[in-house]
């Protein structure tokens, strides 16, 4: 079992930045691909990034590449989203999720394990 909690969502204008912080507790973090979805309002969840178990290798939604850098650190047991150059259409409820297997997956389905998810809303 995995425990994650995330934090670092708030309101920010367009343009600007936040970085979101998710701290894991439980089993073996570096165990784990870990991801960054979100979810807007009436619409489904969406994957944002991914990234392996050691932070060797990155996945992006086109949507975000260049803007939002994944990153973690296996000695804090914690995964941060850093996010750049905002834009209205980022607002959303922000979620990690732990995926036991082995390759990353843009996938929601194939991740076992959530957050309870932060808010993060941009205004424009």
């Amino acid at each position: 079992q995995v425990q994650l909690v995330e934090s670092g969502g708030g309101l920010v204008q367009a343009g600007g930045s936040l970085r979101l912080s998710c701290v894991a507790s439980g089993r073996t973090f570096s165990g784990y691909v870990m991801g960054w979805f979100r979810q807007a309002p009436g619409k489904e969840r969406e994957f944002v990034a991914a990234i392996s178990r050691s932070g060797g290798s990155t996945s992006y939604a086109d949507s975000v590449k260049g803007r939002f850098t994944i990153s973690r650190d296996n000695t804090q047991n914690t995964m941060y989203l850093q996010m750049n150059s905002l834009k209205p259409e980022d607002t959303a409820v922000y979620y990690c999720g732990a995926d036991r297997r082995l390759s990353m997956t843009i996938q929601s389905h194939l991740y076992d394990y959530w957050g309870q998810g932060t808010q993060v809303t941009v205004s424009s």
